[in-house]
Formats: C-alpha cells, sequence, structure tokens
C-alpha cells in the first residue's frame, strides 16, 4: 500500500538531521525510523491508490450516466409541454 522507496527517502532526511552520534548507530536507526514510520502511517485512515483509481473510474461513469438521464428527462419534458400533446 505505502510506497518503500517514499519510506526510505523520509527515513533517510530524518537520519540526516540527526546528531553525528547517533547516526552512528546506522542501520539500527534507520530500521527503527522505517518501522516507526510503517506503523503511524498503517494507522491512516487511507485507501490505496488502485482503490482509488477504481472509484474515480466508477465516478465518471455515474456522471456519464447522469448526464444521460439528465439529457432523456429534458426531452420528456419538453414533449410533454409540447402544443400537440394539449389537443
Amino acid at each position: 500500500m505505502f510506497n518503500p522507496k517514499k519510506l526510505e527517502e523520509i527515513a533517510k532526511q530524518v537520519s540526516d538531521v540527526m546528531p553525528a552520534g547517533v547516526k552512528n548507530f546506522g542501520e539500527d536507526v534507520d530500521r527503527k525510523i522505517k518501522q516507526v514510520l510503517q506503523s503511524q502511517l498503517g494507522k491512516l485512515d487511507m485507501v490505496s491508490r488502485e482503490e482509488f483509481d477504481v472509484q474515480t473510474h466508477v465516478l465518471l461513469r455515474t456522471r456519464e450516466k447522469l448526464a444521460e438521464m439528465e439529457a432523456k428527462f429534458a426531452e420528456l419534458e419538453k414533449k410533454l409541454a409540447s402544443p400537440e400533446l394539449e389537443k
């Protein structure tokens, strides 16, 4: 669900701003940072990109259908209001 490369970038940025003494812990610090980030990001109420794309597609189809129905409804209203039906 989360891009591992983005997590690595964030972990590196956090690691870069740490004091020199902390940097000496090296891989252990990087691993801990990644674990914390993954844990915190996992708590967020988010959807995957795939789910977002599917819902976007569904919304577009729904809008198209709504536009079609509105056009049909307008056509029916026009027919009902025409003087030929009043005779």
